[in-house]
């Protein structure tokens, strides 16, 4: 909103209306807006669910600690989605596509797992809502970012195809000696291959004429896939104070960096690699996610006074989906998610373990102490401010190693 004052001040001639004009500034704006937010009202919506007696209920699972996090007040998700859409209406352009998209899945989300949140907190029903409704929720969202990817005309990609002399890149006429190519939006970005561009459109093009049209097929449900195992990562990642919200942090900044390059046409081109038109609003965005994040772990660090329950958990997940979705990256969530994508795997191989051991020897057997893995770091005696510590210096050495891939082919 605030953009289209300056822009119209702009337009008047107003001194220092035309700074709303970088995406720098709009994104540092965004990170202290969304800071101040969740610094400032966090603790006044934080005394708000004391009063409710918005508190958690812990299962006794034999972890040490565990009964000091009884009656922590949850659903403090609602902090961060405050934190993150407030900025975002204030400094980025609410015509952007991307932008509707990123408030709108984000609404969505949140609302799913306030929903959950809500039934066993004042429902008094531990098991909250119903997992197939959650799964439910998550594939309508999945189904409604994977049709504006595809279909809708603002959403499409360039790529570079000449270049007359790369040292004039650094020239005030740059973008003019840059030769574009627009194609359909189905296509992503293969780490750690040099021509790493990938159609999803190949994939069906053994059985059909024109593949392109109907690319959609294979392209939709990758894309409720991708965003219904990150958002369920995240929620699964959600054990220890701290933990999801600072890989999400980590994983905020790396997403940064991408939708940056990918939206300028100079960075874009001399890494060789697509070039996202009106993409560069998702950094106003994923400023305020980031600002959102570190805000709320001034109260969810160790000890934590708020828990962010599956408001927040959910939400921080898909958000991620779409974000890595939108940019492109997708095929790289496994590196740069790879604490949500570790959590979850320990959780499928104790299962599937557990299973398959007592189908054939009567009783089931585990590979961990519990999962997820925190839990099993925890059962072995570590403290919980050390595995959390741990598990964001993995997270950060993911991250680097998942922008390293822009060069490194």
């Amino acid at each position: 909103m605030l953009y289209y004052l300056f822009e119209y001040l702009d337009q008047l001639d107003v001194p220092g209306a035309g700074v709303f004009q970088y995406i720098t500034f709009r994104t540092a704006a965004s990170v202290i807006v969304s800071l101040l937010i969740s610094l400032v009202f966090g603790k006044r919506i934080i005394n708000l669910l004391h009063r409710k007696q918005v508190g958690e209920t812990v299962r006794d699972l034999g972890l040490e600690g565990q009964k000091t996090k009884q009656g922590t007040p949850t659903m403090g998700g609602l902090i961060i989605l405050a934190s993150i859409l407030i900025p975002t209406l204030l400094f980025a352009k609410l015509h952007n596509i991307y932008i509707l998209l990123m408030l709108i899945s984000t609404v969505l989300l949140g609302a799913i797992g306030f929903i959950d949140d809500y039934i066993k907190v004042f429902k008094k029903n531990k098991k909250g809502l119903a997992g197939k409704f959650k799964v439910v929720g998550q594939v309508f969202v999945g189904l409604l970012v994977g049709y504006v990817l595809y279909f809708h005309e603002d959403v499409y990609i360039e790529k570079s195809i000449n270049v007359d002399n790369v040292s004039q890149l650094a020239s005030e006429n740059a973008e003019e000696n840059i030769i574009w190519q627009a194609s359909k939006s189905t296509k992503t970005t293969i780490p750690f291959l040099k021509n790493n561009e990938f159609d999803y459109g190949t994939l069906i093009s053994w059985c059909c004429d024109n593949a392109m049209d109907w690319a959609w097929l294979i392209f939709i449900p990758i894309v409720v896939i991708i965003v219904t195992a990150v958002s369920n990562g995240a929620n699964m990642t959600d054990g220890l104070d701290g933990l999801a919200t600072g890989t999400s942090a980590i994983i905020g900044v790396t997403l940064a960096v991408f939708a940056y390059v990918s939206s300028n046409t100079i960075f874009s081109n001399y890494l060789n690699i697509m070039y996202i038109p009106n993409s560069e609003e998702l950094v106003v965005f994923i400023g305020a996610f980031i600002g959102a994040c570190i805000g709320f772990l001034w109260y969810n660090s160790f000890p934590a006074q708020v828990f962010m329950g599956d408001t927040g958990s959910l939400a921080l997940g898909g958000i991620i989906a779409v974000l890595a979705l939108a940019v492109r990256k997708e095929l790289l969530i496994p590196v740069f998610c790879g604490v949500f994508l570790v959590e979850n795997l320990s959780v499928m191989i104790q299962v599937a373990y557990f299973k398959y051991t007592k189908k054939k020897f009567g009783e089931g057997r585990r590979v961990f102490l519990m999962a997820p893995l925190h839990h099993h770091y925890q059962k072995k005696g570590y403290h919980e401010s050390k595995i959390v510590s741990r598990f964001w210096i993995v997270g950060v050495m993911l991250a680097v190693l998942s922008i390293v891939t822009l060069k490194l082919r």
